[in-house]
């Protein structure tokens, strides 16, 4: 009596690879956009606030500055969960990122503007990475 083994077949490694990596650029995303989709909603609900925290830096345009930091935080924000137009709304957001690093943080001698500086550098670092590979295949630019 000849006993074999049964072979079962394995899954390629990189199947394994691919799936974690659809995940993890998913994941991603979804790390990512809520800081900038909670904050342009809370721009909307009290713009005195945001009003007066531009002012207080001396940015001109107070009313335009409002406005376009709503509409790149939000529609960055909702781009990037749902994967369409990522590079793009990703290179925004991270050039308004370092932007506000720059406008509103620059105090580093103040450690809560120190840490809110590197925050937003750390962030736009991670938005380069969405720049530079893309949403990945669980995102609308996938379907394209």
């Amino acid at each position: 009596m000849t006993t074999s083994s049964i072979q079962v077949p394995r899954p390629e490694p990189r199947i394994w690879v691919s799936c974690s990596v659809q995940w993890l650029s998913l994941a991603g995303r979804l790390a990512l956009a809520p800081i900038f989709i909670l904050s342009g909603l809370s721009k909307v609900a009290a713009p005195e606030a945001s009003i007066a925290y531009i002012e207080a830096v001396g940015l001109p345009f107070v009313q335009l500055a409002l406005a376009i930091a709503i509409l790149v935080e939000i529609v960055g924000g909702v781009f990037l969960v749902v994967g369409y137009r990522t590079r793009l709304a990703a290179a925004a957001l991270a050039l308004f990122s370092i932007a506000t690093a720059i406008f509103f943080h620059a105090n580093i001698g103040d450690q809560n503007q120190f840490i809110h500086f590197f925050k937003n550098i750390a962030i736009a670092g991670g938005l380069a990475q969405l720049v530079a590979h893309g949403a990945g295949a669980l995102a609308l630019d996938a379907r394209r």
